[in-house]
């Protein structure tokens, strides 16, 4: 059955950040390449008239002006991150036209601060909403009535989505397309978009990995490396302590002090790592994938998988892997 097409704008005010754009921009045009038609029809709007020149100097331009008296208004109208400390008169507009037309668009979305511009208009009123972790204590002190939330990437309450900064605005815009056109057509897209894993809304804003990656020194290369180059044996502490030149006290303080996490859970992590990058490189079987890691047997590769990541073993090789698949037209 073909799915009817679904009218799109961007609204676009002057120093917005391109990816709150091009990030979500890309999802929904590539969803359209996947199923072989237009089922987004993308439209950029220019708040402050046909050209906008970005956070960071670039020019965006031949974008059709907001119109002032609205006929036809779209199925999704997206709102780009805008400035929240130095409000333009084009946020003003683009506030007033919210409240003028919010209630006849059936879907609103923000990116990162753009959701101040939601908040502003009243829609953000009794919803649960998110947006950018720098700005979150500032949304929910100018618009209290909203229910501001810090613990997801992205938030869907009664037809309005907001999502935190930057890329998550890519995250939200997969969860629309598996929304309208199911879970295969989300992954195909998540793959040609060369993404590593697509997060759903609860993720937290920051990830353990990049904590980790944060305050990472230079040690732990020392200690890495030994793992990785020992990844298919049994690596007690005793054994990692002696192969970096530490005892095995102080290799399990330092892992506490610097990783959060014992050298046992290092080596974890380290061997499902592995386990990922040889599912998506190789046609390996489970069972080799286990021994060439160290991590037992299928079982527990089975729980590792679905207790770090959310899928299975055999779900990460199908969305990650080097082989694509088309899926059936919708």
């Amino acid at each position: 059955m073909r799915t009817s097409q679904r009218n799109v704008w961007f609204l676009v005010v002057p120093r917005t950040g391109i990816l709150n754009i091009a990030g979500p921009w890309e999802v929904l045009g590539h969803a359209n390449d996947v199923l072989g038609r237009e089922v987004y029809r993308l439209e950029a709007i220019g708040v402050g008239g046909s050209e906008a020149r970005t956070r960071y100097g670039l020019l965006l331009g031949d974008l059709r002006p907001l119109p002032a008296r609205c006929d036809r208004l779209p199925d999704i109208a997206i709102v780009a991150g805008m400035p929240v400390r130095d409000p333009s008169p084009s946020g003003d507009a683009l506030v007033v036209w919210l409240r003028r037309h919010h209630t006849r668009i059936p879907t609103l979305v923000s990116i990162c601060t753009g959701a101040f511009a939601l908040g502003a208009a009243g829609i953000l009123d009794g919803r649960r909403a998110t947006t950018h972790w720098l700005h979150v204590e500032e949304l929910r002190a100018r618009f209290p009535a909203a229910q501001v939330i810090d613990e997801g990437i992205y938030v869907k309450d009664r037809g309005v989505w907001t999502s935190a900064g930057v890329t998550a605005g890519i995250d939200l815009a997969l969860a629309l397309v598996e929304e309208h056109h199911g879970h295969a057509v989300a992954m195909q897209v998540a793959k040609r978009m060369v993404l590593f894993l697509r997060r759903s809304g609860n993720q937290a804003q920051f990830s353990p990995a990049l904590r980790r990656q944060e305050k990472a020194p230079a040690k732990l290369g020392d200690i890495s490396t030994f793992v990785l180059d020992h990844i298919d044996e049994s690596l007690p502490v005793e054994r990692i302590a002696a192969g970096v030149g530490m005892s095995p006290r102080t290799l399990s303080r330092w892992c506490r002090e610097h990783l959060d996490e014992s050298p046992a859970e290092l080596v974890r992590r380290l061997r499902v790592d592995e386990a990922k990058r040889l599912l998506e490189e190789t046609s390996l079987p489970v069972k080799d994938i286990t021994t060439r890691t160290g991590l037992g047997d299928a079982s527990t590769l089975w729980r590792a998988f679905t207790q770090d990541l959310g899928v299975t073993p055999a779900e990460y090789r199908q969305r990650f892997a080097a082989t694509e698949e088309t899926p059936a037209r919708q």
